[in-house]
């Protein structure tokens, strides 16, 4: 394997057998590590002859290769001097899972949501020319990635803001599930198109032996120009002026070498079409790719992971909507490409008629809900908090100011182990100004069901923020109280400490609990449900009469610890209030949720910890 800085370089001097060694090799490093630290497995899999190509064409850092999405980055990480440490992918104070700038200079530019490659590039290219450099850019683009708005105006742009630029877009007909819309049938049809080039070519050397061969190429070539969009599905990158070379085989690194070094020759913008397969040389990645695209620890020869008694929060939502839609027939459900990671693929499949998948269109599918809010159904939108953020202007200004009873489910929010493109918690202070927005988060997915049940009978925006995977609270013995809107729900009843606590951590308060009891503190718990409207009238009760202390997964100063502050400004009781939270001025980065939580002291033993010197502080 190649394992050192020059690596890239080192790469160019192997033959084609040396090469074919070399992906194998890769795919199993990527199995291997991913299998046992979790990852993204089948779109790195897909690309590991597209990445090698690349590298041995091209010269980086000098030429710039931008990843769209960075989740199919692992094979240049290897490729980069990075694989002596891929072990350490994801885990605390490990590799990125994503390029990272401050990782390594191979990286130009980080990448964890769809559609910023183009633009990125674009920036680059533009720079280039500025000062007339000649080095490559490159832009790897994934099929799904391409349809997001974001691709798009870009490609609007391209021909007038750069001379040339490099898109090589990766086409394996998935997003994350499969790809949808017209775009994705347009691809399909430039795959079977291949048979125009291969015409076309033989046509024009027996004409080039005609007498006026050359006079007749040029009548041609003026009439194939008028004609040419009835016939070639390439001409669409061709209007917008990119050059459109392919479809390449993704897999075939001959040909890609080929390819690429006739098109770095150009001295314009072109597209080269690389037909790749997700999950490609692993038989379960390939069979099951959207169940494989983002995975946790698993049996690398089997791919099976083992089975977990717990139930998520996403399971539970996507159980609650399909009883409610059997009630209900107004209940319709959008997603951007994420139907199995939100809990969707039971509807889909029950309830064909009302799903939406509208790709990787986060504000689109934003509006297209509020447009059928509008119109009288009851819209569904469940979205990862992180990719939320991109249709907060959407969530504002097509479905609040118009008070539609439209779900908005932000799946994922708060810490999540992919780092610090993937964290779900810098929504809250623009959800929080948002007119008529009701903002809820469940302690446990058995109250999420109950949230998601009472949302769908409230004629005005809701929004329900819960974290990945579950969380059991069953050892506390604790007496569920029914969901009233607006009110929270009081866990523990106490003398001396309030904690006042959001969502899953409610169990971290509840930890926190037994350690303080112990020393003889006597707690009253809260669980907050309700971050809007906030329960004020419970939280005064008790904050009248003793110090409080808040915790949520959520960024310092842009929650339900600003929320309280508001209200104890004019408070008169010398009691101490403490918050915890995440730090609001430091990038909070990827790794295990146990390392973060201990690196940054959110664990109950170090909450408990502060609480202590709190009191004694107090006590003199």
């Amino acid at each position: 394997m190649l394992d050192k800085a020059d690596s890239p370089e080192k790469l160019k001097k192997l033959g084609e057998t040396q090469l074919n060694e070399l992906c194998c090799r890769i795919r199993e490093k990527i199995i291997e590590t991913v299998s046992r630290n979790g990852g993204h497995l089948a779109p790195n899999l897909g690309t590991v002859e597209l990445t090698v190509a690349l590298h041995r064409v091209f010269h980086c850092p000098e030429d710039k290769i931008f990843f769209d999405v960075g989740h199919q980055s692992y094979t240049h990480k290897i490729l980069t001097g990075r694989e002596e440490n891929f072990s350490s992918l994801r885990l605390d104070d490990g590799l990125s899972p994503f390029p990272s700038r401050k990782e390594s200079p191979y990286d130009p530019f980080i990448a964890g949501h769809a559609g910023s490659a183009l633009s990125a590039a674009m920036g680059f290219a533009a720079e280039r020319d500025l000062r007339k450099g000649s080095e490559h850019i490159i832009a790897v683009v994934g099929d799904g990635s391409l349809i997001n708005g974001v691709s798009m105006e870009a490609l609007n742009n391209v021909r007038s803001s750069c001379k040339n630029l490099i898109i090589v877009l990766n086409d394996n007909k998935m997003s994350i599930s499969s790809s949808v819309g017209a775009l994705r049938h347009y691809l399909n049809r430039i795959i079977t198109g291949t048979a125009y080039n291969r015409f076309k070519a033989a046509v024009k050397m027996a004409v080039k032996r005609l007498p006026s061969g050359k006079g007749l190429i040029g009548n041609i070539q003026k009439m194939e120009a008028a004609v040419k969009s009835l016939i070639v599905p390439g001409f669409f990158f061709e209007e917008l002026g990119i050059r459109y070379v392919g479809p390449v085989n993704g897999h075939d690194i001959p040909e890609m070498v080929k390819t690429f070094s006739s098109v770095k020759k150009f001295n314009r913008p072109v597209l080269v079409h690389v037909i790749t397969e997700k999950g490609h040389g692993c038989d379960y990645a390939v069979k099951a790719p959207e169940r494989y695209h983002g995975v946790s620890a698993f049996d690398p020869d089997t791919g099976l992971s083992e089975p977990s008694s717990q139930k998520t929060f996403s399971a539970v939502f996507g159980e609650t909507l399909c009883k409610e839609a059997q009630k209900d027939k107004r209940i319709v459900a959008v997603t951007a490409a994420m139907p199995s990671g939100t809990g969707l693929s039971a509807f889909a499949r029950k309830y064909p008629e009302r799903f939406f998948d509208t790709g990787i269109t986060e504000g689109h599918a934003m509006t297209f809900a509020a447009g059928l809010a509008a119109s009288g159904m009851k819209a569904v939108i469940p979205m990862y908090a992180t990719f939320l953020q991109r249709a907060l202007d959407n969530l504002f200004h097509d479905i609040c100011l118009q008070d539609l009873p439209a779900v908005i489910c932000a799946d994922r929010a708060g810490l999540v182990e992919d780092g610090p493109t993937h964290h779900g918690f810098s929504d809250l202070p623009f959800l929080l100004s948002m007119p008529f927005l009701s903002i809820l988060a469940p302690k446990d997915p058995e109250e999420l069901s109950s949230m998601l049940s009472a949302a769908l009978q409230y004629d005005h925006p809701v929004l329900l923020r819960y974290p990945r995977g579950g969380c059991i609270l069953s050892e506390y013995s604790l007496e569920t109280t029914p969901l009233q809107w607006g009110k929270a729900e009081v866990l523990k009843e106490g003398k001396d400490l309030l904690i006042w606590a959001m969502g899953k951590e409610c169990k971290t308060a509840l930890q926190t609990v037994e350690i303080l009891e112990k020393n003889h503190i006597s707690c009253t718990v809260v669980n907050g449900r309700f971050y809007k409207p906030f329960d004020k009238d419970l939280f005064l009760s008790y904050a009248e009469k003793m110090p409080v202390v808040t915790i949520e997964d959520a960024l310092a100063g842009t929650g339900v610890d600003t929320i309280t502050d508001s209200l104890l400004v004019y408070r008169k009781n010398p009691f101490f209030v403490r918050h915890f939270s995440w730090p609001e001025d430091k990038i909070i980065p990827h790794g295990t949720m146990e390392g973060i939580r201990e690196k940054f002291h959110f664990t109950a033993g170090k909450i408990a910890e502060e609480i202590l010197k709190e009191f004694k502080k107090s006590n003199g």
